[in-house]
């Protein structure tokens, strides 16, 4: 279905929309409600992922710090932050005549794919209503095993969902430098990136703010996904001024990573692959079957495995990394951990002639279909 408008997604960090005296930055929010209702008038509709429900509930909840490590005591301050932090969405942009509406998502929303679709399902259908979906991970209820673990990850997956034109990420620093800016002076600004290698990777420094999860690394991360499913995205400073509203006029605001010119046909499970679950391991392989994946679109052998890390079952999401360590792709595996293991590392009449991994000799350890490799 083709729409009259594009969709926008702006993922806000915890440092930009909470100062440091853990009070909401109503100034900041105020200004995003302006740029979202001069977007409107430019044909673009807005969707917010916002960090920050902790980082302004553990104040008023008395703590002088936020309790890590205290998980009911986390999930406490996000609940009454998440609070403080709607009603500030809420008041500002209805101030500008603008509706908003809360989203709030964990993994287990996400991983399996029938909840993956109502999710998309409902935000697709709140854009086209004209409302501006503020999205965050639901940290009252996540653990570890459900956690999206950073809002950098939720903003690509919410992209993803909503077909977006664009994802801009607001932050405390203006953008990608070749080296972390607050450590090396000899660091230069890179604008855009068209590819995200290793050296990219290396580059990306830690995060300096204290109440943020994330870092630059695991913005790179999800801009390599948005590249991979076509989206362009942008990482500027959050005080960079109307910098939503100067994007979608196409000025250069901040790092744009910039996909292959036409968007690549990639079909929405393998983007549900990429984000809809967590990685619950990863494989090794060698130079052949890393050129393979990349080069031909090729299912995985177990041949080419060389190493197998973490415990995982049949079916579950698993990292491919090429011999450097670089993941290279992420797919669904088609047999247990111990499984790989033990094949890992030998030829292929070896494999066929082990009763034990037989099988593994007639069919793929993660079968082209079930693969999506990162751009």
């Amino acid at each position: 279905m083709t729409t009259s408008y594009k969709t926008m997604v702006v993922k806000i960090g915890s440092s930009t929309v909470v100062g440091a005296d853990g009070k909401v930055n109503r100034a900041f929010i105020g200004g995003l409600a302006d740029q979202a209702a001069s977007l409107r008038k430019l044909g673009w509709r807005l969707v917010v992922v916002s960090s920050g429900a902790i980082a302004c509930g553990y104040p008023v909840l008395g703590f002088d710090r936020k309790p890590v490590g205290d998980l009911p005591s986390l999930q406490a301050c996000a609940s009454a932050g998440q609070c403080i932090i709607s009603s500030a969405y809420d008041e500002e942009f209805h101030a500008r005549d603008l509706l908003t509406s809360l989203v709030l998502l964990t993994r287990h929303d996400t991983a399996r794919r029938t909840s993956y679709l109502h999710a998309r399902d409902a935000l697709l259908r709140l854009v086209e209503l004209g409302v501006v979906p503020v999205v965050n991970e639901n940290d009252t209820v996540t653990v570890d095993e459900i956690k999206f673990g950073d809002n950098d990850t939720l903003a690509a997956l919410v992209s993803c969902l909503v077909s977006a034109d664009l994802c801009v990420t607001l932050s405390d620093i203006d953008g990608l430098y070749t080296a972390n800016p607050h450590e090396d002076p000899t660091a230069e600004f890179v604008p855009v990136v068209h590819k995200i290698d290793a050296k990219i990777i290396a580059s990306a420094g830690d995060s300096s703010t204290s109440v943020g999860t994330g870092g630059m690394i695991t913005k790179i991360r999800a801009s390599r996904i948005l590249m991979t499913a076509g989206i362009q995205s942008v990482i500027c400073s959050g005080e960079e001024p109307d910098a939503l509203v100067r994007l979608a006029r196409g000025e250069s605001v901040g790092t744009l990573f910039d996909p292959p010119a036409e968007r690549l046909d990639i079909a929405p499970r393998k983007l549900w692959i990429a984000l809809g679950d967590k990685a619950h391991g990863s494989v090794t392989v060698d130079d052949g079957a890393a050129k393979a994946l990349v080069s031909r679109g090729s299912s995985l052998l177990a041949v080419g495995i060389r190493e197998v890390d973490g415990q995982f079952a049949e079916g579950d999401v698993l990292d491919v990394c090429d011999p450097s360590g670089m993941v290279v792709a992420r797919g669904i595996a088609e047999a247990d951990s111990d499984v790989l293991e033990l094949a890992a590392g030998r030829r292929q009449d070896q494999i066929a002639g082990n009763r034990l991994l037989a099988d593994l000799a007639e069919k793929p350890a993660i079968h082209r279909d079930n693969l999506i490799v990162f751009a």
